[in-house]
């Protein structure tokens, strides 16, 4: 049976990185607080900050990368923290220096937590074959193995929550638990994007694969629409400095940008069944995290859906929160992670 819990807290405004790799991830998806919690009992109430402000200091690029080769591809990948392994998959267009400090720092104080580049991403290669989520899935499966992990934690954010999803379809006998921030699981059972979200994502996209010049009003609607309208209501200054198109696009081949956008509309289509109803078969502790203003790119009902099926998922709605979750409300992301996985690695007894 699901239980509810209630989690209110003001938040600091999220440095600007992490939501710039947040507008990058809604490509390949067509990319005051309460919290709703499902099946956890009543322990959070109101809450002080955790973190402390070194935890913002901590920058992934002092450490060291190192790569190995799984299937036809090299996968560039970084290892931090001490504990049982966390590996985390990032969304689409973003890898190793796409999360936010203070949740590696977070993450790392009690566990091993790996990052990587995925396929034709920051350091690791695209490789010769066609881009799906199944084939992301198989490359996750290949860097745990070379890695010689048998099982970790997974967190998937964004596309990196439909591989996650894959991937414990798929291989579920090498996850402890799962997490799904920002999720959908796809097909017939999925709630797509507005139309009108799609169409921009697409001109901006087309624009980009074929060096027309992208104009800022429709970067500046890409992250609005990431933000969402709660959160611009309480920051209307986030809009002040918008990046330019091309340090959005920054690093990222357009054969790897078109791959991953055409394997998130896939994933998205309606003429497969999705796996929402394999997720109920897995018997693993499930966190689903949204924001009740992601009404745009992964509408936050698909994360509803997703705990709906999965006996015993703990459900996470963030008010005031939109695609960019993890970037704009990063201590209470943080509290949330460190108590579902502390009660699932360790139960109540």
């Amino acid at each position: 049976m699901n239980k509810q819990m209630y989690y209110t807290k003001k938040s600091k405004v999220a440095q600007l990185h992490p939501l710039v790799s947040s507008i990058i991830i809604l490509f390949v998806l067509i990319i005051s607080t309460s919290i709703i919690v499902t099946n956890t009992p009543l322990i959070y109430g109101q809450t002080n900050q955790t973190i402390s402000e070194n935890a913002y200091l901590l920058n992934i690029q002092d450490i060291p990368a190192k790569k190995v080769h799984v299937g036809d591809i090299d996968i560039a990948y970084k290892i931090l923290g001490k504990g049982d392994p966390i590996l985390l998959i990032s969304g689409g267009s973003t890898g190793i220096n796409g999360w936010v400090p203070s949740t590696l720092k977070a993450l790392s104080s009690n566990h091993t937590v790996i990052v990587f580049d995925s396929r034709g991403i920051g350091n690791s290669t695209l490789g010769s074959k066609a881009y799906s989520i199944e084939l992301l899935a198989n490359d996750t499966a290949g860097l745990l193995d070379a890695l010689n992990i048998q099982k970790a934690d997974v967190l998937g954010y964004s596309l990196g929550s439909s591989v996650a999803q894959k991937f414990a379809v798929m291989h579920p006998e090498k996850i402890n638990s799962l997490v799904l921030v920002a999720a959908t699981c796809g097909g017939k059972e999925g709630i797509p994007p507005p139309p009108q979200v799609v169409e921009l994502q697409s001109e901006i996209l087309n624009k980009s694969l074929n060096n027309i010049t992208i104009a800022p009003e429709e970067i500046k609607s890409l992250i609005s629409l990431s933000l969402g309208t709660g959160w611009l209501k309480l920051h209307p200054d986030s809009l002040q400095n918008i990046p330019k198109a091309e340090d959005v696009f920054a690093g990222v081949p357009p054969n790897t940008i078109k791959g991953q956008f055409s394997a998130g509309k896939d994933w998205m289509a309606t003429n497969w069944n999705g796996v929402c109803n394999e997720l109920a078969k897995i018997a693993k502790p499930t966190l689903v995290i949204t924001g009740t203003d992601d009404n745009s790119y992964t509408p936050h009902a698909n994360s509803l859906i997703i705990a709906g099926k999965i006996p015993g998922a703990w459900l996470i709605q963030i008010k005031d929160a939109g695609h960019a979750v993890i970037s704009q409300y990063p201590d209470e992301i943080n509290t949330v992670l460190q108590t579902f996985l502390s009660t699932t690695t360790n139960p109540p007894s």
